[in-house]
């Protein structure tokens, strides 16, 4: 009798657990595929956004219908503020998207999206369009301001978030007008922090300066996403979208998203664009100096260097800062084509640490301004010294 019960029992157990994995197996099934996105797939945790001292550690953990529930929120409160811009001279699509970022009628994009180009057209979302003006340009960091008139119930400005808070790893949203696709929305992670482009403004000697402070993102953005937002789940701008590195095109030469995109950061916004709208144009820090990238172990090797992070000094520009400083360049050969030993590897700048030319460029830009002093902590002939040097502007 105990044998039969317990095969019962058995039986039993297996038929509710069999029954439970096939409602656990059919469930995707009850639901398209253009319903739930697939990122909805995978949970998605949030930090939690209220009083910083009423908050804890914990986390809250959204489950899949909660989080499309956010990026649809989030969408519907932050498109009204994503504009597209066109050149009116052109028959084409969508040149490019910006942003509102106040009430007064100021729009915010890439240089590069209106280079060139005086008559401009603004389409909102809404249906309304308007013609745009540039009232200031950014070469270095490729920014630009449209002023533009419209009535007050077409201009939501974003609200803009602290990029030095962001992580790697962290959840983006972009929203622009890709291959003209108005009010296009996409999502994806913050890549790495901290990067370098070249910028548009010519440096002496033909080479350019670098825009420093780029957030890299796999967020998909492509030729008609430049200029617009890359936002955080609380809807902030913490980044403006600038360009994608990739071997992909389509057949009419356009560059396609390859998982790699960069975006300027939005610390670097918040300082340039009230000069811009005051002034036209804004000046930036200028140290006077080339410097490698990073330093492998090999060039550490042939430079004679005691450790391989820090911004080595490859050559420094006549009578900039960094000459009247006296700091050094490069100037004894080494057996690698165009690496030459003897200059000065910054490490510290005003005490904050340097491991790469990037870290240091992204301190002078967020920190200083031309006509500043700052303290510089460098290795020469493996002595460390300190020296100060007074910036200049980029010329």
């Amino acid at each position: 009798m105990k044998r039969e019960s317990r095969l019962l029992m058995l039986i039993s157990l297996l038929t509710i657990f069999t029954f439970s994995c096939q409602i656990l197996t059919n469930l995707p099934d009850q639901v398209t595929s253009t319903d739930v996105p697939a990122l909805t797939s995978v949970p998605i945790i949030v930090e939690p956004t209220g009083d910083p001292s009423q908050t804890s550690d914990a986390q809250i953990v959204l489950e899949p219908a909660a989080s499309q529930d956010i990026f649809t929120r989030l969408f519907e409160n932050i498109n009204p503020g994503v504009v597209a811009i066109q050149v009116l001279t052109q028959s084409s699509g969508g040149l490019g998207s910006g942003f509102v970022i106040d009430k007064e009628g100021h729009i915010l994009t890439n240089y590069h999206v209106i280079e060139g180009f005086t008559d401009l057209e603004v389409d909102f979302p809404s249906g309304f369009k308007t013609r745009g003006e540039v009232i200031g340009t950014d070469l270095d960091s490729d920014l630009a301001v449209i002023k533009v008139t419209a009535p007050p119930e077409e201009l939501h400005p974003l609200p803009l978030g602290d990029s030095s808070q962001l992580k790697v790893g962290q959840t983006v949203i972009a929203i622009g007008n890709p291959f003209g696709l108005s009010s296009s929305m996409t999502t994806g992670i913050i890549s790495a922090l901290g990067r370098t482009l070249d910028s548009m403004h010519a440096a002496p000697g033909g080479a350019t300066f670098s825009a420093g402070d780029i957030i890299q993102t796999d967020t998909a953005i492509n030729p008609g996403n430049s200029g617009g937002p890359l936002l955080n789940l609380n809807g902030e701008v913490v980044g403006v979208n600038r360009a994608i590195r990739t071997f992909n095109f389509t057949s009419q030469s356009e560059p396609l998203n390859s998982g790699i995109g960069f975006a300027i950061a939005i610390n670097i916004v918040k300082r340039v664009v009230p000069v811009l709208i005051a002034d036209g144009k804004y000046e930036y820090p200028y140290l006077g100096v080339s410097s490698l990238p990073n330093i492998s172990l090999l060039e550490q090797e042939a430079l004679g260097l005691p450790r391989s992070t820090g911004a080595y000094i490859t050559e420094v520009t006549p009578g900039g800062p960094a000459d009247k400083a006296g700091l050094r360049g490069g100037y004894i050969t080494t057996d690698f084509p165009n690496l030459v030993a003897g200059g000065d590897l910054i490490i510290a700048i005003d005490d904050h640490p340097v491991l790469t030319f990037s870290e240091m460029l992204s301190y002078l830009i967020n920190n200083t301004n031309p006509g500043d002093t700052v303290k510089l902590t460098i290795l020469r002939d493996n002595m460390e010294l300190e020296m100060e040097l007074t910036l200049d502007k980029r010329p």
